[in-house]
Order: C-alpha cells, then structure tokens, then sequence
C-alpha cells in the first residue's frame, strides 16, 4: 500500500485581536504597587490568581517565552546542557543538605496520602547533585553544567511587585560539576560572561556586586542587579570600582587607640533619657566637653535582639553600636542565619532583669553583667566600629543613669563583633577605593560558588587521574525569567503602557484599521499580509465595532514598539509609522512602508 502524501504545511495564521483571548482594562487593579504590576495586568499578560500567583494568558507567555529563548542561546553558548525536574520533590534530599529546616516558614512543604512528605522545590540544587551522582563516576566525565528553565515555589511572606516577588515562579538554574577548584573558577566565569551576555541582549543595565549567599552556602556569590527606584535591595559602589549588597558590606575596622592615660569613666545621672538625642542633650548640658559639643556617634546605643534557632530554642543578643547608627535589618538577618530575628519584647525583658530597658551598657560599677562572664548568659556583640581605646557615653545598666568616658578594651569588651549597623553613603570601601554611595536595584541573576557542600552531603565523589576518590565541587547559577519580565516592563513603559524592547515583544508589528471605509480594511488586510509574508510576526487590530481611540490607547498599553496606523490617507495609498519609542508618527506609501518593516 503506497503512503499517504504528507499533510500540506500551514502558512502563518494572523493574529487579530477581535479572536485574541485579552481583555484590556482601563482601571488599575486595587493590590498593585508598581506599574510593571498594573500595566502587566491591564495589558492582559497576566491575571492574579491569589497572592503572588498568576495565570498566563497568550501575550504573556510570547513575551516569556522570548526571554527563555535568549536564555537558553546563551547557556548552550557557555556549554551548558538544558534538562528538567519536576516541582514536587520528595523530602529526603533536602533533610541531608539541611535546607528541608534551613529554609523554614518560605518552604512550601505537603505529605502524600501515605503521611509521606514532599516540598514545592524553591530551587534544586539538591536533586541535581543526586542525578550526577547516580550517572557519573570519573573525572573524565567533568567538566559538566546543566541547567533547566522551571518554575519555584517560596512561602513569601508579603508577596508584593506582580512578577516581581511571586511565590511562584520561573527561573533558570544551571549547576556546574568539577573535581577541582580550577575547574570550578573556569566554570564560574563561563556562567558569569554568559549573564553578561543575557543582560546586555535584554537591554538591561546591571550592577554586579558582592553578596551573601545566604541559604544557598558556598563560597563566593555575586548577584546581578538593575538599579530601579522599586528595587529591593540596596546596593552600595564607589566611584573606584567597588560594588556589593548591603548585606556583604564589610565595615573598615578603625585604628585601636591608646587608653593608659585616659581618666576613669564616671557615673552620672539621666532620668528622661529614652532616646540618643534626648541623652545627647543632657550631656551637652550638664557633661559638657571643652573642645565641641556631644554627638549621637559618642554614645553607644545597646539593641537586644532576639534570635530563634532552628531548633526552637530563643536567644537574646545585646548589639552595641555607634548612637548615630541603626540596626540594619537585612544584615542582622544574614549575621545570625538561619536563625530568624526579631525585636526582643516585653517579656523578653521581664525574664532578664539585669537588661534595664533604655539603660542597657556592658558596664556597671559593680563589673560587668553581660556576656559569657554574666549570670545571664546573653552574648554581648560589637560593631567592629567599637575598637580598643574609644570612648563612650552609655548605659550604666543602672535605671536613669548613664556612664561618660566608658573606655573599650579597658573598660569592657564584647563575645564578638557582628555586621549589623546600617550603611550609609560616605562610608569608606573596604578595598580602599574611597567612599560609597547608596542605590536600589532588584536582583536579576545570582552565581555562586557552592563547592562542596551539596557534594559532602549527598556524597557526590569521583575517581580522580590517580584513582582516588575526590568530592565534586559545584556552582549554581539563577536566573529570574518571569522577574527580568517585570523589570523589563517596569524600565521601559512610559506610563500610558507598556513599551518593550524589539527582541522581546510579543509582536514586531501591530496593524492598526482605525475607519470604516472599506479601503482602509482592505489596505490592512493586505498589508498584514505583505508583512507576514516578509516574516513578521502581526498583531492586528481588526475589531469592528471599536473606535479608533479606544485602539489606540490598547495599542499604547499592550507595548508593540511599532505601530502601523491604517486611516484616511489608504485612499491615497498612505499609511502611519507611529514609533512608540519616540512617539513620532511618520506617513509612509504602504509600499514603501513594507519594504522598510520588511528589511
């Protein structure tokens, strides 16, 4: 029996929007704080779902899709090899490298109908280790980086931004697999250019700057961020060429100085001192210093924290530091990980009376009361500010009543130093490349060393040139695909809408038919067709009953940079150019029009 012929190839089906599942709107919705979320959502790319959860309609996924295929160009050009895991993972994995708690109240976590449990991965560095393992077994089979483009899943605890913090959401993750440290350098840098390449082909301007690597562990890290007012991180350069997050920032410790010569430190009375400036005032008023007056930076401030461990246990901590600065919450947060902390509260004070709210110092006449040497056993932690020699005006741990001339190293010390206090702008660089200034940005890609810690805990090891068996060394590499959409869409609008760049748009051309006469509908026709022909991918804008203004303001807000005004001037063969880049509107001849759409 001969075979049958081969179905005919289908040409390229126009998109018009009479057909096109959107729904555009005119009002904000009432949960958005940013305009990435508002037009994202008035444009119908997305719907919300529920709290950081979106559905995505038609437009949504062509632009998604357009940044994952840039994506995945530049991981195969880097040698990386796509692969994909499921979601839902089972328990056991993440319980071996310790994040199953790490992660704590962000993990979504469920039990089957057996009682046994699973996790909604929030990232898979866990299960990637375990397919190596299960597949290779010699150094010849490394080098080695995979990746795959999925979605995450993280318990956020006030998801806010639309895309820009989901709790669910796409990310590309690739891992690189070495058995040496060189080989994981090579590997590193390769990702690293390779997000470089990304951003550069997205049209976003990006920082890279030192990081923590917080949960993920590992090494070195670094985090790609795009300064934006709505950023959520703060990131601190100097003009010398230092970057870094807040959160990496390392203080420059100053010179000790010399204290053999400097008198005792004097108790004095302070009632109605609550705050920094209000003792500052007292002190100028009734302590005053011959050379200049009192400052906030002369006090040290004494902040008790409290941390819960993973193990449920609470702790209290005293943080002393400078009384011009603040507790920096995000720094707190990565000093003391995976503890969560919090401000210490009533009751914390209640059980720990040698802590006399708004007096606390680590000194008192009778010696100290807090830290190791202390029956309270509170740990007592510096701000690497407060070295050897300096002096300060503090609390006596004696209610209204405050110490002057308090000498550090001499007089007290602390169980350890801790970067908790804000960053400011004038700060010095710790590379010595002068001051730093402050800016906001949102993370767009992280890379990290990870080397051996999902290796040691999982037991990945192969057989090196000598037959021995070595640990692998790793790195991880993400990527926010439906982040970079959001920050993309929150850079480019111009407030009537969105305005995406030409290799991310949904469409290349949107064809506007704004008249009723039937050669403006017939010039449209086919110049959606000479366009298509020519490989352009149309929007066309062929609804009936609409009028010409409602298609334009559509026509703003769904973000096609180039619009194509079919009106009045089809009876003489004339067209609109309307650059939505620039706004500027240019007649064309239709000919000559598609030749230039066409180039």
């Amino acid at each position: 029996m001969p075979c049958s012929a081969a179905p005919p190839r289908l040409g390229r089906v126009s998109t018009r929007l009479s057909q096109l599942f959107v729904r555009t709107l005119r009002e904000d919705p009432v949960d958005a704080e940013v305009a990435s979320h508002r037009l994202l959502v008035r444009a119908g790319y997305i719907r919300r779902q529920a709290p950081g959860i979106f559905a995505w309609l038609p437009l949504g996924l062509k632009v998604k899709r357009k940044i994952e295929a840039i994506v995945r160009e530049e991981m195969e050009a880097a040698g990386a090899q796509e692969v994909h895991f499921p979601g839902l993972l089972p328990r056991e994995a993440y319980e071996a490298s310790g994040r199953w708690s790490e992660y704590g109240d962000s993990l979504f976590r469920l039990q089957d109908r057996n009682g046994a449990d699973y996790l909604l991965a929030p990232t898979h560095e866990e299960v990637f280790t375990l397919l190596v393992k299960d597949l290779y077994s010699s150094y010849k089979d490394l080098p080695l980086s995979i990746y795959q483009i999925q979605d995450k899943y993280r318990d956020e605890a006030r998801s806010r931004g639309g895309l820009l913090r989901g709790r669910e959401f796409t990310m590309k993750d690739a891992y690189s697999f070495d058995y040496t440290d060189a080989g994981l350098d090579l590997s590193y840098q390769k990702q690293r250019d390779a997000y470089e390449r990304i951003f550069t082909r997205l049209g976003l301007e990006y920082a890279i700057v030192k990081a923590d690597a917080g949960a993920m562990g590992g090494s070195r890290s670094e985090e790609f961020l795009h300064p934006m007012a709505a950023g959520e991180d703060t990131f601190v350069r100097s003009a010398g060429g230092y970057t870094a997050n807040v959160e990496a920032f390392e203080t420059v410790v100053p010179e000790t100085l010399p204290f053999d010569e400097l008198p005792q430190a004097t108790v004095f009375d302070s009632p109605d001192t609550p705050t920094i400036q209000t003792l500052v005032d007292l002190a100028n008023a009734e302590q005053p210093r011959p050379d200049r007056e009192w400052t906030a930076a002369d006090t040290l401030k004494n902040v008790v924290l409290a941390l819960r461990h993973l193990d449920g246990e609470r702790e209290l901590v005293v943080i002393g530091l400078p009384g011009d600065r603040d507790v920096d919450l995000k720094r707190v947060e990565v000093a003391f990980a995976p503890a969560e902390v919090e401000a210490a509260g009533e009751a914390d004070f209640a059980r720990n009376p040698d802590l006399v709210k708004g007096y606390i110092g680590p000194w008192s006449p009778l010696g100290p009361i807090l830290g190791e040497e202390s029956a309270s056993g509170i740990r007592y932690l510096l701000d690497p500010r407060i070295v050897d020699g300096t002096q300060w005006i503090t609390g006596a741990n004696i209610d209204e009543k405050h110490v002057l001339g308090l000498v550090a190293g001499r007089d007290f010390t602390g169980d350890g130093f801790v970067e908790a206090s804000d960053v400011r702008a004038g700060d010095p660089a710790p590379d010595g490349s002068g001051p730093v200034e402050l800016a906001r940005g949102m993370e767009i890609g992280h890379v990290f060393q990870l080397g051996r810690k999902y290796a040691d805990a999982l037991g990945l090891k192969v057989l090196d040139e000598n037959g021995k068996l070595v640990t692998v060394t790793m790195g991880s590499y993400g990527v926010g695909i439906t982040r970079i959409m959001a920050v993309i869409a929150e850079s480019t609008n111009d407030g009537k809408g969105l305005l995406w760049p030409a290799n991310v748009s949904p469409f290349d051309v949107h064809v506007v038919a704004a008249g009723k006469e039937p050669v403006v509908w017939e010039t449209a026709e086919a110049l959606v067709a000479s366009l298509e022909a020519g490989g352009r991918d149309v929007l066309f804008d062929d609804r009936l009953k609409v009028s010409p203004g409602v298609k334009f303001g559509d026509a703003e807000l769904l973000g096609v940079p180039v619009i194509v005004i079919v009106g009045r001037g089809a009876v003489d063969g004339n067209v609109e150019l309307w650059d939505r880049r620039t706004n500027e509107r240019t007649p064309y001849a239709v000919a000559d029009l598609i030749g230039v759409l066409t180039a």
